[in-house]
This record gives C-alpha cells, sequence and structure tokens, in this order.
C-alpha cells in the first residue's frame, strides 16, 4: 500500500504558512522525487484572516488532492487552530504556537506546543522567518523529508541576502521539532 502523509499549516493571512506549503511540497517532489500536492485558502480578507495550507506526499500517484486524514497540523493562531484544527488522524500531531493558541483544540492526537513567533523575534531577530522556523520543527517532528531536502528547498526560495537567516531559521525550528519529539 502507498504511503501518503498529508501536513496542514494554518495561521494568519500574511504569516507565510502557504510559502511554507509550497516548499515542503517542491522539497518532496523536486527534490526527493516524491509525488507531492500542496494547496491553498484563505478568508476574503486574505492578510489577518485564517488560511491553510495543505501538502499531501505520497511515494505513489496521488488520487484525490485534498487532505482527507490529516497526520500532522500546524496552527499559529488561536483561529486557526479553531477552524483548521479538524480531520487529524488518531495519533497525529497538532503542534500550537505557544503563545497565540491559548485554548487547543480537543481530539485523538497529540499536541505539541512551540513559541514559533517568539523564537523568530528573540533568536532570529526578524518575526518574518518564523514560516521558516514552523517548516523546520514540522519536519522535524515527521521526518516526512530529509532535513538535507527541506533545507535546500528553503534555499532555492529566499533571496541571497536572506540565505543565511533563513537557514539559522529552519535549522533551529529543526532542531527544536525533534526535542519535542524525543
Amino acid at each position: 500500500m502507498a504511503q501518503r502523509y498529508e501536513i496542514r499549516f494554518s495561521g494568519a493571512g500574511g504569516q507565510g504558512l502557504i510559502t511554507a506549503g509550497i516548499i515542503l511540497a517542491e522539497a518532496a517532489a523536486i527534490i526527493e522525487g516524491k509525488d507531492a500536492l500542496q494547496s491553498q485558502s484563505y478568508g476574503p480578507e486574505a492578510r489577518g484572516g485564517a488560511s491553510k495550507s495543505e501538502v499531501i506526499i505520497s511515494d505513489a500517484p496521488i488520487d484525490y488532492p485534498k487532505a482527507t486524514i490529516v497526520d500532522a497540523c500546524l496552527a499559529m493562531t488561536q483561529e486557526a487552530a479553531d477552524k483548521y484544527a479538524k480531520g487529524i488522524k488518531k495519533g497525529g500531531l497538532l503542534l500550537l504556537d505557544a503563545d497565540f493558541v491559548k485554548t487547543a483544540p480537543e481530539g485523538d492526537f497529540i499536541i505539541y506546543r512551540l513559541p514559533i513567533m517568539r523564537m523568530a523575534k528573540e533568536d532570529i531577530g526578524r518575526e518574518i522567518v518564523a514560516n521558516v522556523i514552523a517548516l523546520g520543527a514540522v519536519i522535524g517532528m515527521t521526518d516526512v523529508v530529509s532535513k538535507d531536502a527541506g533545507e535546500e528547498a528553503v534555499m532555492r526560495r529566499v533571496p541571497p541576502a536572506f540565505k543565511e537567516l533563513n537557514q539559522k531559521a529552519y535549522n533551529l525550528g529543526f532542531e527544536k521539532g525533534k526535542e519535542l519529539i524525543n
């Protein structure tokens, strides 16, 4: 049977989570040669309203383009957690921003918390890389693609002036993600 893995990134519009989904899909498809599909949706208010990006990664052709049983979900805001932390499979994982999601959704999944926005601001010095920290954490927690494939996909997407900043953010997220599950 084919291995199919579904990941949902959710948060506020403008947080770069759609970009994170695209980068993950590129790491899987372009770098690792797996089948991958990325889709997105956001409210009419675009910036500030809840948005989500879903990535399906499989070792066989993907027959249905929507996430149905989510293996891993990230929610960066309370609104995103309330709206999108649904359909997570039994034993799946839900990663919440520790500072912005106070009330965790109920479900038969494992909840992890990481202060992603605070890490971006305090450890990296730029809130704009919160999405890259989140991406690194999700990859570290799930091993859905290799650490190197994720990093390479990030590097392909960022302008030269921001490569070091994003590499630092990705590696911080990856290490913190690994720590959470061990």
